[in-house]
């Protein structure tokens, strides 16, 4: 069964705009990665600096790999540069609720 991951970020306030540019040409390779089912940014309309990304994977190991390659890749680091603080990552099951 699929899982969602929930990836919270908070940029710091001079770098809103870079934040999204980054995602923007990141992200598509994201989306084709092995296991990742679907992903949408979500924007805060209270708090420009607070971005969502919703994720779709396979499974937590999927995206556990995806995450150890951003990290090889050094885009984590250049993400991280530019937050107010480090990133919120949460993981939740689907439910027949």
């Amino acid at each position: 069964m699929s899982i969602k991951v929930l990836l919270e970020v908070n940029a710091k306030s001079e770098n809103i705009e870079e934040v999204k540019a980054l995602l923007k040409q990141t992200l598509g390779d994201t989306r084709s990665y092995d296991g990742c089912e679907g992903l949408d940014v979500i924007l805060n309309q209270d708090d420009a600096s607070n971005l969502i990304l919703l994720e779709t994977w396979k499974t937590r190991q999927h995206y556990e790999k995806y995450l150890a390659w951003r990290q090889e890749t050094g885009a984590l680091e250049a993400l991280g540069a530019m937050l107010a603080q480090p990133p919120s990552i949460r993981f939740y099951d689907n439910s027949d609720i």
